[in-house]
């Protein structure tokens, strides 16, 4: 159960059987995650936060953990001992179907859409979290519904202009270029007003100017929402990125803003190698 106070900064959330008040003017916190897989540390008492307007990216080479960071604050990764809070809510025993209740979107590596449907209606089910009567009552037709329907379609039209993929809208993901499938799994997460986006390599398989335009829609977005990106694409992350924490083996080895971990010798001796350009 989900119950958003409108008008108040206070929120009631339950996920399991935990009960407790949120702070709207709270961010999404994580703190000292620790998972194990058998013998292996993928996250070591990792702890960051994410303050609202800003993005903040996470970095690191192969095998860092920042995936598995990704996946504890999405709820598909339980922690061994830490904590997750958002909006001065802990969380406990967060799973995926929680995220659109409270607010939150996600795109992932793979893009994760619905073949067999439409563009815009891949993009409406984004729009339908937001929906009383439901997007399946819609395509069923039911009368209750169609008013609904229409403004969810003309929402979900809007979030793929705004992209512009609006000219794809009848078309199937799979007759897709992979970077145009990309956006629309980022329409869909659009289409929810999130009040906090997570980004999980949203830049692989796009072009350079593509991943400028990327760029540009990120920075873009902080006025509507936070943003945690996660991401391999230095120049990306040190152009669009308020906050940086960079994880290495399982460990936070720096964290701050871009020219700050830019310049980090843990960093230039663990992952970059060198400066990278940006800012």
């Amino acid at each position: 159960m989900h119950i958003l106070c409108a008008g108040t900064k206070v929120v009631h959330v339950t996920l399991g059987d935990h009960v407790s008040e949120a702070r709207m003017d709270e961010a999404l916190e994580l703190n000292g995650i620790t998972v194990t897989y058998g013998g292996l540390t993928a996250l070591s008492e990792v702890s960051l936060v994410v303050e609202p307007g800003t993005v903040h990216g996470v970095i690191g080479p192969n095998g860092a953990g920042k995936t598995t960071l990704f996946n504890v604050a999405c709820g598909f990764t339980a922690p061994d001992s830490g904590t997750l809070s958002w909006e001065g809510t802990r969380l406990d025993r967060l799973r995926p179907h929680d995220l659109a209740g409270l607010g939150i979107a996600r795109t992932l590596q793979g893009v994760g859409l619905f073949d067999r449907m439409s563009v815009l209606e891949n993009v409406v089910v984004g729009a339908d979290t937001r929906a009383r009567s439901g997007f399946w009552s819609s395509l069923l037709g039911l009368p209750r519904s169609s008013r609904e329907e229409r403004q969810l379609r003309e929402e979900a039209m809007a979030v793929l202009e705004r992209l512009g993929v609006a000219s794809y809208a009848a078309r199937t993901p799979t007759s897709l270029p992979y970077p145009v499938r990309k956006k629309v799994a980022l329409a869909r997460a659009l289409a929810a007003r999130p009040r906090l986006l997570l980004l999980d390599e949203p830049a692989s398989g796009l072009a350079a100017d593509e991943m400028d335009e990327l760029g540009e829609l990120v920075r873009e977005l902080t006025g509507e929402m936070a943003v945690l990106l996660v991401e391999h694409h230095m120049d990306l992350v040190m152009r669009v990125c308020d906050q940086i924490t960079v994880l290495d083996f399982g460990r936070r080895i720096a964290h701050g803003p871009p020219a700050v971990v830019r310049d980090d010798p843990a960093v230039l001796a663990a992952y970059l190698g060198d400066t990278v350009e940006g800012v």
